[in-house]
């Protein structure tokens, strides 16, 4: 399988817009190769995100910021 050359364990991966769409499944896709997912949204609420990532057994944390205003992304990756 593809996956076994892209090994993620152990590491987190900082998705945003992971809501829906495209970075929904780069979240699905990443969690799968082994990856926590942190998911960064305007809004939060990824629950259907967050049971798939969870589905893949791996963990989830699901963050709100619009990463467009400075103050908002300081300190994200010391969150994650």
């Amino acid at each position: 399988m593809i996956l076994d050359s892209f090994k993620l364990d152990g590491r987190v991966a900082l998705v945003t817009g992971a809501r829906r769409g495209l970075g929904q499944a780069m979240a699905f896709g990443l969690a799968q190769a082994g990856a926590d997912v942190a998911c960064v949204s305007r809004n939060g609420k990824a629950d259907e995100t967050r049971r798939l990532v969870e589905q893949a057994g791996r963990r989830f944390l699901d963050l709100q910021a619009d990463l467009t205003i400075p103050e908002q992304r300081r300190g994200l990756i010391d969150r994650v």
